[in-house]
Formats: structure tokens, C-alpha cells, sequence
């Protein structure tokens, strides 16, 4: 059950996302040096030929010395691509592409997609297992029924490692947890209740396999398919094996038959299946997971209305209790490897579904609750936990590995879980979690958001994304061709946008008044305030904001940034009493730097220096961290003298005084504040690890330094963010993305940048 939700976007978004840049999702990156003669020589020949010697010894030492362990295939046919059908194997590609960012981003699982031209079964099971040396797991993806069945069991039995159809399993995991909540809310034991399951599809088999083995008598299920209820001698209707294993002994022949009295409606089906006169003859407060894709068998509003007491799921993110995979198969993955599981089997499944149960009935982390815009609190609107919960990391992978060692399928023990524990929290950057917080924070808390250069494609394309994706409503600056643009880029309604063209706006004459009531004793007359207002799309956005038209404005992709900074600064000032700077932000793949000031102050004095301090600590810490703050240098602690280093000390002396809550030290060289080895010759340093706050004694040298990290550096890099205004303003550097943009508009709607 995948996320479909009410987020739109053009067919062109589409794929300028796939196209633009390195074509398609994933890149492969070497995990070791290969900068020398003698690196290449240890990585391939002659080096290579030690570990080739070792395997073949000893074949689990491939564990040791390849990515083999962490490394999953995501295998397709494209027989069953999606709600799209049978499609091919190379059109699956983007999907499995997909499937293999999200094994990255929530479980750091590396994966590789692996698209298999055959609708053959036994070619496909003969492909996948002659690759199980390659391998650390399979992940079985969009092959339709039933081959999608006898696929899955022959691998299963014949390879010694993880195999799992998620399509069939994932969504039946995710309901399972679902399910076990909604009957500990409705007091009901899984052994006494009446279950119909509408759809007899993979997905919906698994469903029931899965409950089953969770203590549901086999007599207590009724599964429907297009042609009425599965019962024991049915022959019509398109039967096989795999539902014959589910036919029920009943005299019941429809789905609304079959619903008479039921406590339990699972549906993988049709939209609008669950008609509201069929959910009026379910038990006392039923129990319905609508799981058809992209609609539901029912909506939640459209069942509340016939049943007030119903606990509903559906697939969808937009209704409470979204059935999402991404709850489940990262996380299962990276438990079964970790253990180097030898299968993934009903154990470990009925592990991750209570897992998952037990999380919704914990206490909702304070970040997840900000994002969501609301407080979940385990009920009826909250049975499965929310997709970009942090703690998933961590919970679901040590119980599916416990759970790999009970059944007797894991190879390599688990002896210390708490390391374990640990070390699972260690793998992701907390940055990613933070910065999809942040997007499901901008949806729950939509904003107003100016974009001042309305008339630039690039801004266009933003501010598209931005609507479309929930995140709020985007104010446009620009004159009236701006619709024609938007047409251009497939906006089939694009007079929905709020567009302000300075010459017809009627904001115009109390935008002059409020311009030239602030000017007027530095020099300018009211017609230089009006010629402003009319030709500067940087004045007009800045005053548009002091007005209260917007909550932030985005800006910068048509002038340098010195000069749009000017611009606004002559409708904006800093924070009383607090300095205006640039953050930029470095994000690896384990770690996050926030380097400041990049953008503003020429030669900051130690009181500035310690402010830009502050408030970046606290972009760190709204982001995730907790700072660890240096003051850079060229100078280690005085060693060597120099001209320039007054004012970083005064800056930690300024610090001491201010009794601040976060690590800090100064003056010292990147080496010192980045690596354990070299701070360790300091053994006084006031720094627990590696800074991951810098603060430059120059604009100099921290413009120069994040613009080469910039072009030359591995990071991904956001900002600069620009810190410490009155209003919430974003100078964007001018060869920003249309994602980029969107993502400092959402970082400054959240109040993490500004």
C-alpha cells in the first residue's frame, strides 16, 4: 500500500524531476578511497585478489568484505506496475529506481534495482537465483498474480537469503499492526472475531495469511472476489489454489451477506465497494481498512456518517490511519540483514506488525506531532504510527531481528541489543528526518509564501510544486503574462494563483505610504518611493511582507545576493538588537555542518561573532542537532600568533558570560574541530566530538570556503538561510532548483530558517 495522496503535479514536473541532473534517482558512489595508485591497487588488482581468496575459504567472509550484507535487489517484471497494469519490465524501472531511494532514506539499506524482461515464472526464478551471491536480500516487486505466488515460494526455497513480494506482504503487515490496535480499542480478541476480506488478490492473500497466523480460526474469514464470496466447491469465477486455501464454509454468496454481523472489513479492491448500507450491518464499532488505491472502498467521512462508532484505515495520507509500506519493508529489511537472516518468515512478520501496534500506543515524539499539526494520541484516528516517525529506525529492526534469532533463522546473532539499538540510531542523519518533518509541517501549517520573481520559470515551477504539494499558498510578483507562463507549464487553472502586478495592484498606494513614511529622513522623495514600488520586485515583495500580504518571501534568482540584501534591507531590518547573517548548511549521507556567517557581515566584531553563535545553534538544534560550536581559525589556541585572532577570542569569552546551554571552543583550524585525531591534541577543548557548527572570522573566508564546498564537495547543500530579520526573508543563490527553492520556502514557513 503505497502513499497516494491528494499531492498533484504536472506531467512536466514529473519528469524534469527524473531528467534534470544525473537522469533517474540513484547513483552508485565508492565507499572507500580511490584517490591513488595504491588505493586502486588494494581496491581491484592485486589487491583484490586477498579477499577473493578468503571468501572462497570461508564463504561467509563475503559479509566481511563486500556490500554484500547490506546490499538489496528490488526485482520487477513490470507485470503489475502500480494502479497502471502490465506495463513491462523496462517501464517498471523508475518505480524499482524509487523503491531503491526509499531502502536508503528510511533503513540505509543499499539497494539496486533490477528489471527482469520475462513473464516467464520459471525464467524469473531461475534469474533471481543464480544472483543470490550478489546479494544480501530480494525484494519482489510489482509482479501480478498468481505467478507473483509461485514466484516468491520457489525462491524462498531455494535461496538462503531474505526473500519478500512487498506488494503482498508489506501492505499485510502494516494492516495486521493496524488491526491489533483497533481490536485492543473495541475490547476484541482476535480469536472470536468475523473477518471479511473484499479482494483476493496477492496483496489481500497475504492479508489473510498473515492474521491467520496472528490466532484468526480459518472458519472465521470470508474472502470476496469480483464474482461473490470464496466458499468451499465454488468452480466459476476465475478460481485457483491460492484462493481455494481461503474458501469458507458458508451458505453466505455476496460481499453484503457476508458483512452481516462482521466485526472486521479488509478491503483490496474497487473504490466504493463498501457501499454504506452494507457497513450499517457490521457489529458494534467495526473495524474497516478501505486499502483500494487511489480511492478507497469507502472514505472515512462517508463512513462516519452511516457509523459514528467505525474505526476506519485507508491507504491514503490526506484521512487518519494511512496503510503505508514505508512503515514496513526498510525496516524489515535492515533487521533480516543485520542478523544475516536465512529468510524472512511469519515470525518476523508478526514481529513488525506488533512493533509497529506498540509504537502508535507510545507517546508521540514533539516533532512528529509539530509536523502532523496535530497531537497524535493512540485512539481511534491513530492506530498505525505516522510514516516519518524517527523511532521507526530503531524499533522495527530489533524486533524483526529478535524475532529472526527466536524462529532459528538468523545466522549471526544479535548479542548486545542496546549496541544494536544504538547503532541503528547512528545510521541515519537526523537532518532527513527533520527536513521531511518539515514538509509535513508546512501541509498540517500552511503559509503564505511571496515569490517575488514571478515572472522566472525556475520561480514558476516552485511555486507550482509548492501549491501542489500542500505546503501553502503561493503569492506571485509579476505582471500579467505570468498566467501565460504558468499555461505553458501545464497549469490547466492558472488564474487560481494569486498574482500582483505593481502596476495594477491595489496594495499600491499604501505600499508608497508605508515605503515613504520609512525613507523619507534618509533622502528619498516620495516619487523615488513610488518608481521603487512600481519597478523593483524585491521592494514590492519586502513591503508586501511588512504588510502583512505574506508570512515569507523568497527571493535572489535574478540579482547577486549583495544586491538583492540591499534591496530588502531598505524595507526590512534585522531583529532588534540581534545580527542578520547566512547559514549555509552541509548534508552528508551520516552528518550535517552549519556554517556561518557566509553571506553578510565583512569582518564580524566578538560580540557578532558570538550572536551568529547563538542563533546558529539553535538552526542546529531546530534541525536535529545538538550543537557543537568552533570558532575557525588559521590558529590552534594561539599557535600560531596573528593579527586577526582578538576578536574570535572575545567571541568565546562573550560566550562565557552568556552562560549558553551548548558546547563551544575557539580558536581553532577545521582539522582540529572536524577530526577526533586532531583534537585529541587538545585535550582541554571544551568539545565532546566533532564541531558541527563553524563559525568563520570572515565573510571572506566563509563565502569562499561553502561556495567551493558548493561546486567541488560531496554534501548536499542547503541555503544560504538567511537568519535574524524582522520578517522572514530567503535570498536564494541565483542557479537555485525549483526543489531547492521549495525547500527553503518550506524551512522558513516552519520557522527553521528565518
Amino acid at each position: 500500500m503505497t502513499d497516494e495522496s491528494n499531492i498533484q503535479f504536472s506531467e512536466r514536473e514529473a519528469l524534469l524531476f527524473h531528467s534534470e541532473g544525473r537522469p533517474g534517482k540513484i547513483e552508485i558512489i565508492a565507499s572507500k578511497p580511490m584517490a591513488t595508485q595504491r588505493d586502486l591497487a588494494l581496491a581491484y588488482s592485486p589487491g583484490v585478489a586477498v579477499p577473493v581468496r578468503a571468501i572462497h575459504e570461508n564463504p561467509a567472509a563475503a559479509y566481511e568484505y563486500t556490500a554484500k550484507g547490506n546490499l538489496v535487489a528490488v526485482i520487477s517484471n513490470g507485470t503489475a506496475i502500480l494502479g497502471m497494469g502490465n506495463l513491462g519490465a523496462l517501464a517498471s524501472k523508475p518505480v524499482m529506481e524509487g523503491k531503491a531511494v526509499l531502502f536508503k532514506r528510511f533503513a540505509d539499506v543499499d539497494a539496486i534495482d533490477i528489471e527482469l524482461a520475462t513473464e516467464d515464472p520459471d525464467a524469473i526464478i531461475n534469474a533471481v537465483a543464480l544472483m543470490e551471491p550478489s546479494f544480501g536480500g530480494i525484494n519482489l516487486e510489482d509482479i501480478k498474480a498468481p505467478e507473483c505466488f509461485i514466484i516468491e515460494q520457489a525462491l524462498k526455497e531455494r535461496m538462503k537469503i531474505p526473500v519478500m513480494h512487498d506488494d503482498q506482504h508489506g501492505t499485510a503487515i502494516i494492516a495486521a499492526a493496524g488491526l491489533i490496535n483497533a481490536l485492543f480499542l473495541t475490547g476484541r480478541n482476535i480469536k472470536d472475531i468475523r473477518v471479511v476480506m473484499n479482494g483476493a488478490g496477492a496483496a489481500a492473500i497475504a492479508c489473510a495469511e498473515l492474521i491467520k497466523a496472528m490466532g484468526l480460526p480459518h472458519d472465521q474469514l470470508i474472502m470476496c472476489d469480483k464474482s461473490g464470496v470464496i466458499y468451499q466447491g465454488r468452480e466459476h469465477g476465475d478460481m485457483n489454489q491460492w484462493k481455494s486455501a481461503h474458501a469458507a464454509k458458508t451458505d453466505r454468496r455476496t460481499l453484503e451477506e457476508a458483512l452481516d454481523g462482521a466485526d472486521v472489513f479488509m478491503g483490496l479492491s474497487a473504490k466504493g465497494a463498501l457501499a454504506p448500507e452494507y457497513l450499517m450491518k457490521m457489529a458494534a464499532k467495526p473495524i474497516v481498512f478501505a486499502m483500494a488505491n487511489p480511492d478507497p472502498e469507502i472514505t472515512p467521512p462517508d463512513a462516519k456518517r452511516v457509523r459514528p462508532d467505525v474505526i476506519i484505515a485507508t491507504g491514503r495520507s490526506d484521512y487518519p490511519n494511512q496503510v503505508n509500506n514505508v512503515l514496513g519493508f526498510p525496516f524489515i529489511f535492515r533487521g533480516a540483514l543485520d542478523v544475516r537472516a536465512t529468510a524472512i518468515n511469519n515470525e518476523m512478520k508478526v514481529a513488525a506488525a506488533n512493533a509497529l501496534a506498540e509504537l502508535a500506543r507510545q507517546q508521540v515524539p514533539e516533532e512528529v506531532a509539530v509536523a502532523y499539526g496535530v497531537r497524535h494520541s493512540f485512539g481511534v484516528d491513530y492506530i498505525i504510527p505516522a510514516p516519518f516517525d524517527p523511532r521507526l529506525m530503531e524499533i522495527v529492526p530489533v524486533a524483526v531481528a529478535q524475532a529472526a534469532m527466536d524462529s532459528g533463522v538468523a545466522t549471526k546473532p544479535i548479542l548486545d541489543m542496546e549496541a544494536y539499538r544504538q547503532s541503528l540510531r547512528a545510521r541515519l542523519n537526523p537532518t532527513t528526518s527533520v527536513l521531511t518533518l518539515a514538509y509535513e509541517s508546512a501541509r498540517a501549517n500552511p503559509k503564505r509564501v511571496l515569490f517575488a520573481e514571478g515572472e522566472e520559470e525556475v520561480v514558476l515551477r516552485a511555486a507550482i510544486e509548492f501549491k501542489a504539494g500542500g505546503y501553502g499558498t503561493p503569492v506571485l510578483v509579476g505582471r500579467d503574462d505570468v498566467y501565460d507562463r504558468l499555461r505553458a507549464l501545464g497549469v490547466t487553472d492558472p488564474e487560481t494563483y494569486e498574482l500582483h502586478n505593481s502596476r495594477k495592484s491595489p496594495l499600491v498606494p499604501k505600499m508608497v505610504e508605508f515605503l515613504y513614511d520609512r525613507l523619507k529622513r534618509r533622502g528619498y522623495l516620495l516619487r523615488d518611493c513610488e518608481r521603487m514600488i512600481n519597478q523593483d520586485r524585491n521592494i514590492f515583495g519586502a513591503v508586501m511582507l511588512q504588510l502583512g500580504e505574506a508570512d515569507v518571501m523568497i527571493t535572489g534568482i535574478t540579482r547577486p545576493y549583495a544586491q538583492t540584501m540591499r534591496e530588502v534591507r531598505r524595507v526590512i531590518d534585522p531583529i532588534k538588537g540581534r545580527t542578520a547573517f547566512g547559514v549555509h548548511v552541509m548534508v552528508g549521507a551520516k552528518h550535517t555542518v552549519f556554517m556561518a556567517d557566509t553571506t553578510i557581515n565583512e569582518r564580524p566584531t566578538a560580540e557578532e561573532l558570538a550572536d551568529i553563535a547563538e542563533q546558529t545553534a539553535l538552526v542546529a538544534k531546530r534541525m536535529g542537532h545538538e550543537p557543537r560550536v568552533a570558532f575557525l581559525s588559521y590558529s590552534n589556541f594561539g599557535n600560531p600568533e596573528g593579527r586577526w585572532l582578538e576578536n574570535i577570542r572575545n567571541a568565546v569569552c562573550v560566550l562565557n558570560d552568556r552562560h549558553v546551554s551548548f558546547e563551544y571552543e575557539g580558536e581553532m583550524a577545521p582539522d582540529v574541530a572536524l577530526n577526533p585525531r586532531q583534537l585529541a591534541n587538545y585535550p582541554f577543548a571544551r568539545l565532546s566530538g566533532p564541531a558541527n557548527v563553524l563559525i568563520m572570522p570572515g565573510l571572506q573566508s566563509a563565502n569562499i570556503s561553502a561556495k567551493l564546498l558548493r561546486e567541488l564537495g560531496g554534501d548536499a547543500v542547503i541555503g544560504p538561510m538567511l537568519v535574524g530579520m524582522e520578517k522572514s526573508v530567503q535570498i536564494a543563490p541565483m542557479t537555485s532548483t525549483a526543489s531547492e527553492l521549495v525547500t527553503l520556502a518550506v524551512l522558513a514557513a516552519g520557522g527553521i530558517a528565518g
